[in-house]
């Protein structure tokens, strides 16, 4: 099974900004597409961004603009690069990791993002 680790969340003022990272490794298969869900204290667990192979990226309309994912070299290491950081991004943020031929996502323990106003 992958494992996935996730470093970087924090606390930061409104406005400023944090990056993600999270690597995957032990993979059996490549990997399809990573990236990131983020889940708010009563609040289900949303989609933020994900990167698929090809280097397609998609975001959620929230943070169009604010937030970059980008791939390493390597295609097993991921970072979110989140600007312009409201208090309302405020949630633990999980990395997951799909690789091909599977049918459920690997999951990493969550980073707390914290942003204050």
């Amino acid at each position: 099974q992958v494992q996935v680790e996730e470093s970087g969340g924090g606390l930061v003022q409104a406005g400023g900004s944090l990056r993600l990272s999270c690597a995957a490794s032990d993979s059996t298969f490549s990997i399809s597409h990573m990236g990131w869900y983020r889940q708010a204290p009563g609040k289900q667990r949303e989609l933020v961004a994900n990167i698929y192979s090809d280097d397609t990226a998609n975001y959620a309309d929230s943070v169009k603009g604010r937030f970059t994912i980008s791939r390493g070299n390597a295609k097993n290491t991921v970072w979110l690069q989140m600007n312009s950081l409201k208090p309302e991004d405020t949630a633990v943020y999980f990395c997951y990791v799909r690789e091909m031929f599977r049918l459920s996502n690997a999951w990493g323990q969550g980073t707390l993002v914290t942003v204050s106003s």
